[in-house]
C-alpha cells in the first residue's frame, strides 16, 4: 500500500512521493479500501500473508486511516494467524505520537527511517529529524510493536572506514533483530543529482571506497549475527522481512495506491500491474471509474525471467535453478560467472559468492545478456 506523501522531498530520493498542504484522508482511505476490494474480486479468496505500509511517508497517515485499509483487507482476503502488518515511519515525534493507534489497528513492525546517527548528517541528508527525536521514537517503537527495523545510508559524503564502523556497531547495539543497510546513490531527477551534474557534490566516495564500506558493513554485521540476507538487509535468523521475501522470490503480490506495482498469477498469467503515479490524478481515476490502473500487461516468460533472476539473485539463497531453467535459461550463461568465482550452483540453487556481492550489477548484466 502506497502512501504518496511527505513533509519533504529528501534530496536523494527518487521514489514516488509528493509534498502537499493539505490531506482529505478520509477520502483517501475510501479510495483504497475500493482498490483492495476490486483486487479481491480479481484474485479470489487467497491466504494473505503480509500488508506493507510503504512511501512517502505512511506515518503521515492517520491511525483511523490505517484502521481503514487494514479492515478492508480483512474483509477482501483470509489472514495467516500471524500476518506481518508493517508501516514505514520517519523518527519524528509528530509520527511516533500515533504509534499506539497504528498497533491497535494491527501494525505488528514499524520500518523507521532513521538513515544517520549523527545530526550533522542528518542535515545533510534533508532529513527532519535529530539524533535526539531518533533515540526516543526508537524505543518508543521498541516497547509498542514486537518488530522493529531501521534504516542507515551509508557511502555518505566524506565518509571515513572508521567512522562507519563505529556508526555501524553503534546502530547493532540498539537494533533489535533487522537492519536495512543503503548505500547512497545518486539518482537522475533529485536534488542530489542536480549537485552532482552541477559539481557541487564533492566528498562522495569512489568506487574502491564504496567497496570498502560493503566489506566494513558485512564484516561487523556478521560478527553480531545479523548477516545480510539480501544485499542491503540484514537479520538474525527468522527475522527477515517476510513480507520483502515475497518480492524477492517473486511471489504474487498486489499493489495499491499511487505508482504501485502488482504481480499476480490470474488463470495461469503473470500479470504485471501499475497505478498512476500522480495522487490527485489516481485518486481522481478512482473515484471516476473504479480503478486506479495505467498499466497492465502479461508477462512472457522471457519477461518473467529477467525479473525472477533480478529479484532473486538479490537473496543470499539466490534463486532455484528448475524454476528458471522452466522459463528458459541456459545454464551455460552462468558459466563464465562461475568460473571467475562470481556465483556458484549448489543444492539446485544459483547464487552469489562473497566475491560476487559487490559487482552484483554485473553479474546481472552478464546473466541477462
Amino acid at each position: 500500500m502506497h502512501w504518496p506523501f511527505c513533509q519533504a522531498k529528501c534530496p536523494y530520493c527518487d521514489f514516488n512521493s509528493h509534498v502537499v498542504s493539505g490531506i482529505d484522508q478520509t477520502r483517501w482511505a475510501r479510495a483504497l479500501a475500493s482498490e483492495i476490494a476490486r483486487y479481491r474480486e480479481e484474485t479470489g479468496p487467497r491466504l494473505l500473508r503480509s500488508v506493507f505500509f510503504g512511501g512517502g511517508t505512511p506515518s503521515l497517515m492517520l491511525p483511523e486511516t490505517v484502521d481503514t485499509v487494514l479492515q478492508a483487507v480483512r474483509r477482501a482476503w483470509p489472514m495467516v494467524n500471524d500476518p506481518e502488518v508493517t508501516l514505514e515511519a520517519n523518527p519524528t515525534s509528530v509520527e511516533a505520537g500515533r504509534f499506539r493507534g497504528y498497533r491497535d489497528a494491527g501494525v505488528n513492525r514499524v520500518s523507521l527511517g532513521v538513515q544517520a546517527l549523527n545530526d550533522a548528517d542528518l542535515r545533510r541528508l534533508g532529513r527532519l529529524h535529530d539524533m535526539r527525536e531518533a533515540r526516543a521514537a526508537f524505543e518508543l517503537a521498541r516497547d509498542v510493536f514486537p518488530r522493529v527495523s531501521f534504516d542507515l545510508i551509508y557511502a555518505r559524503q566524506d565518509q571515513e572506514l572508521a567512522a562507519w564502523r563505529a556508526e555501524l556497531e553503534q546502530a547493532l547495539t540498539m537494533a533489535v533483530d533487522h537492519l536495512s543497510l543503503y548505500q547512497l546513490t545518486i539518482e537522475e531527477g533529485t536534488a542530489f543529482g542536480d549537485r552532482y551534474r552541477a559539481g557541487k557534490l564533492a566528498g562522495l566516495p569512489n568506487e574502491d571506497r564504496a567497496v570498502d564500506l560493503w566489506e566494513v558493513t558485512q564484516e561487523v554485521c556478521a560478527a553480531a549475527g545479523m548477516e545480510n540476507y539480501e544485499v542491503s538487509n540484514h537479520a538474525r535468523p527468522e527475522a527477515e522481512s517476510r513480507h520483502n521475501l515475497v518480492y524477492w522470490r517473486y511471489g504474487d503480490y498486489v499493489g495499491v495506491g499511487p505508482g504501485a506495482h502488482g504481480r499476480i498469477t490470474v488463470d495461469g498469467r503473470r500479470i504485471a500491474t501499475e497505478a498512476l503515479r500522480a495522487p490527485g490524478a489516481w485518486l481522481a481515476q478512482v473515484e471516476a471509474t473504479g480503478h486506479g490502473d495505467v498499466a497492465r500487461e502479461a508477462l512472457d516468460a522471457e519477461a518473467q525471467l529477467a525479473e525472477v533472476l533480478l529479484m532473486g539473485m538479490r537473496l543470499r539463497e539466490g534463486v532455484d535453478l528448475a524454476r528458471v531453467e522452466a522459463l528458459g535459461f541456459d545454464v551455460a550463461a552462468a558459466r563464465g560467472l562461475v568460473d571467475g568465482g562470481f556465483v556458484e550452483l549448489t543444492g539446485g540453487r544459483l547464487r552469489l559468492t562473497p566475491a560476487g556481492w559487490p559487482v552484483l550489477n554485473g553479474v546481472l548484466r552478464e546473466l541477462l545478456n
